[in-house]
């Protein structure tokens, strides 16, 4: 059995170890705003930013940390270049969808650099070009289109065969003038300048109940409210589903390493494919002059598959390609892919007239954070872009194109919701479980999930995730218990980690 010592690195993100940032205190008295925003992340921070700069009172609330959700684990890309996306888009959106796609996240990318102009902030922004790729001779016809596909749509893209990769590849899709960055550092400084114009930012303070309205109100965990003329939900998966959203997300995990290398051996560009499982390449530069390199693959649904095999397999294509240096740091990305391959950002179900929501960003969250910041801040003035209609959520009651996916996607969630209940026991016993492991064991007729630490104590909680009832399932490479249906993850003694749930794992007795 592969224990958890043998994993490589730091577990945790390069961002989060090299931006601690200042802790922001809770909301424990009743609030008022114009605009409440739930969620501090990209799409978060720069929805408030872009409405304090208009003049709107904003509160922004945090159920953890201003940019240590999704955010602060993202590979950290900003690139309007989203694999073989606009070939898709122009099959199913038509020409116009392709383009208006393209327009608006290449603003998203330009908008961020003006910002971090604008304040001054170092937060390593560097140009570079984003190449999509395939090492298989059969998949060039793919490419070829979408590099039309691209181009077509108003980008500077275009095919090749020569990349600065330690391997050769069969074709490749470039798109120019994109670029990398530091996102916490980015996010604090969004988040002072926040303040300094009169926002308010609490954090560790959980949103547990919305009443929409005019005005809205929200109901935090410590029983303080917020009275806002509008909300905005932009907590990477929507806490609330009034609107149903979870039956077109599902999510999927995505592992990361990263180890320095010398800058004379460094990538110069930002690489995707989905060949191996995927695999991500991009660098930043580290204080001693060197680069550090940042791979991130094996994509996976939360609460499935041995992430210590995924960690060991990703680490070792790494170091088998990149004259790289020991391993320093290892996390893991989590994202949602809606069944229609565009994010849903705009009013929060057919009825809202007050609530919106930014979700869906499929792996590309930061081009689409600071697209959904523009798109939300300008309908809230009174400005919608032309490409609005392209992200609007309600577009479910008027499509059918998304009608096979979506069958898909129900059908794994069922799968498990069913499926694994069906299981008498994971383990027979909680003698079973070794120290540093977790498993699902049945005690007095119910299903419990029990970890026990290094110390051999045990840690039981309830196997049923508190958002809509499916089982638990222990990652012990990150040591957490993960919800394979919509990807809600707890830690060992049921803190929620991540939404949609928002109440913890009940405790029980073993």
């Amino acid at each position: 059995m592969t224990t958890r010592s043998e994993l490589p690195g730091m577990a945790e993100s390069y961002w989060m170890d090299t931006a601690p940032g200042v802790r922001r205190p809770a909301l424990d008295t009743d609030a008022t705003a114009d605009v409440a925003v739930i969620g501090a992340g990209m799409a978060g921070l720069s929805t408030a930013w872009e409405l304090t700069r208009a003049g709107r009172k904003v509160v922004v609330l945090e159920a953890d940390r201003v940019a240590a959700g999704v955010t602060g684990y993202t590979t950290a890309k900003l690139t309007a270049a989203h694999s073989l996306v606009y070939g898709r888009l122009r099959r199913t959106r038509g020409r116009e969808g392709a383009r208006h796609y393209a327009r608006s996240q290449q603003a998203a990318v330009e908008r961020v650099a003006s910002v971090a102009a604008e304040l001054g902030v170092d937060c390593d922004l560097e140009r570079s070009s984003a190449l999509t790729f395939t090492t298989a001779p059969r998949e060039r016809p793919s490419f070829e289109a979408e590099a039309e596909a691209a181009a077509e749509a108003g980008l500077d893209a275009r095919l090749v065969t020569d990349t600065d990769l330690p391997f050769p590849v069969a074709a490749a899709v470039l798109v120019a003038d994109q670029a990398q960055f530091h996102p916490r550092k980015y996010l604090l400084a969004l988040a002072d300048d926040i303040t300094a114009r009169g926002g308010v930012i609490h954090e560790r303070t959980r949103v547990t109940g919305l009443s929409e309205g005019r005005p809205c109100k929200l109901t935090t965990e410590r029983g303080a409210t917020v009275t806002a003329g509008d909300v905005v939900v932009a907590t990477h998966y929507p806490v609330f589903d009034r609107a149903l959203h979870f039956a077109r997300l599902s999510p999927h995990r995505e592992l990361v390493v990263a180890a320095p290398l010398p800058a004379s051996g460094a990538p110069k560009h930002m690489y995707i494919t989905d060949d191996m499982g995927k695999r991500s390449v991009r660098t930043a530069p580290l204080d001693d002059g060197r680069r550090l390199l940042i791979v991130t693959g094996e994509s996976f649904t939360p609460g499935t598959g041995d992430g210590h095999e995924r960690f060991l397999r990703l680490d070792a294509w790494m170091h088998e390609h990149f004259a790289v240096g020991e391993t320093a740091y290892r996390w893991a990305a989590q994202d949602n892919d809606v069944s229609d391959g565009v994010p849903l950002v705009g009013p929060f179900h057919p009825g809202a007239r007050h609530v919106y929501v930014a979700t869906g960003f499929g792996g590309w969250g930061m081009s689409g954070g600071a697209m959904a910041g523009q798109l939300l801040a300008s309908t809230l003035t009174g400005t919608e872009p032309e490409w609005a209609g392209l992200y609007d959520p309600r577009r479910l009651w008027s499509t059918v194109r998304e009608g096979a996916t979506l069958l898909k996607q129900q059908a794994e969630v069922a799968r498990h919701f069913v499926g694994d209940r069906l299981k008498t026991t994971h383990v027979d016993s909680v003698a079973e479980i070794t120290p540093g492991s977790g498993a699902i064991v049945r005690v007095g007729g119910r299903r419990c999930a029990v970890y026990r630490d290094e110390g051999g104590a045990t840690h039981a909680v309830s196997a049923r995730c508190t958002h809509l009832g499916c089982l638990v399932a222990f990652n012990e490479a990150e040591t957490a218990w993960e919800c394979p249906c919509h990807g809600s993850r707890f830690g060992v003694d049921g803190e929620v980690l991540q939404g949609p749930a928002l109440r913890p794992l009940p405790p029980r007795t073993v």
